[in-house]
């Protein structure tokens, strides 16, 4: 099956023409709950990891900031139980409620386990693996094929309280021994336990983030947007609602490559702390797929009312987790901004 994203209700190129210097290309994931293998590429799912290759750790420990700490096991037990309420619902078209049995299993809003439980060294989770031959945008070093993203499944107030990601590529070829089970944190923020999803990649084109373009240019889209939304008239029925950020130029969700969109902090530069280059967006972990309950960049093979947080991964309060790299070497290390 695939995932396509609605044409677009206007075509930016064709009305602002120079905006074809200001374009890539970007491949969405559309990551769906699934039960991807260490041969595929996924989101959350198991990765090709050599057995004789240290697993990655965190070794913060007791710095990290704790809001609420839950076993790997409880959290994916309480989505399975919300999840198969939402299906009692579906299927009966009667109203979600969960059974007594289901709410005595669930923990309470306000638990958290012991904080005594985090690790000195907290072992990293899989957040993405993507290999070269499903993602058009991949960028990597030399002939490697494989791109893995993990993360520290705690907050990190370095990094904005947000997780501390590394990135890993390689030959898959050289990986004749992998890993059969990897080792797991003691307990995780929920938010950053990804569920395993396997992906349908597709390649779309994006426009860069109004305020990085020329300033005449910007300036034309958005008098024009004022124009399709009516104007300063709120009631004005002929108002289209379209933006240029958020329906035209700038998918939402899991991506590869693309650009940035700056709307929560304005823009602040991302440069490499080890030479100083200003970095490039390589991915982007998302809150949700789309916008709403019946966003425009949801695919058109999704019915109404499907959940667009497939991956139940929450940013903060429902945003985007972008994780920059340096051009001048794939060995500086990322960094990461919360949008």
């Amino acid at each position: 099956m695939t995932r396509t994203t609605p044409p677009r209700r206007v075509d930016l190129a064709e009305l602002f023409p120079e905006l074809a210097e200001h374009a890539a290309t970007v491949t969405r994931l559309h990551p769906r709950p699934g039960d991807p293998g260490i041969a595929d590429s996924s989101v959350g799912g198991p990765l090709l990891w050599p057995a004789d290759e240290p697993w990655p750790v965190c070794p913060d420990g007791k710095d990290h900031y704790v809001f609420r700490l839950q076993r790997p096991a409880m959290v994916r037990r309480s989505r399975e139980i919300y999840a198969a309420a939402q299906a009692r619902a579906d299927a009966g078209g009667t109203r979600y409620e969960l059974t007594d049995e289901e709410r005595a299993e669930l923990p309470r809003y306000e638990f958290s386990e012991p904080e005594d439980l985090i690790d000195e060294l907290v072992p990293l989770v899989p957040v993405a693996q993507l290999y070269r031959r499903d993602v058009p945008d991949f960028a990597g070093p030399g002939d490697a094929d494989l791109l893995q993203v993990l993360w520290c499944p705690l907050d990190h107030p370095e990094e904005g309280y947000n997780p501390r990601v590394r990135l890993y590529w390689r030959r898959s070829a050289d990986v004749t021994r992998p890993l059969s089970v990897a080792p797991e944190p003691t307990v995780v923020s929920g938010a950053y336990l990804p569920t395993p999803c396997v992906v349908y990649p597709e390649q779309i084109r994006e426009y860069q983030y109004g305020d990085l373009l020329p300033a005449e240019l910007d300036a034309r889209i958005t008098a024009w947007e004022d124009e399709a939304r009516g104007g300063d008239d709120e009631d004005d029925e002929e108002d289209t609602g379209l933006s240029y950020q958020y329906d035209l130029s700038l998918a939402p969700g899991w991506k590869v490559g693309g650009f940035a969109n700056w709307s929560l902090t304005d823009l602040h530069p991302m440069d490499c702390v080890e030479c100083g280059t200003a970095m490039t967006l390589l991915f982007t972990a998302a809150s949700s797929e789309w916008h709403g309950t019946g966003g425009s960049w949801r695919p058109v093979e999704e019915p109404p009312g499907v959940s667009s947080g497939p991956t139940d991964v929450s940013i903060g309060r429902g945003y985007d987790l972008y994780v920059f790299r340096c051009p001048e070497s794939y060995e500086h290390p990322p960094a990461t901004a919360m949008q």
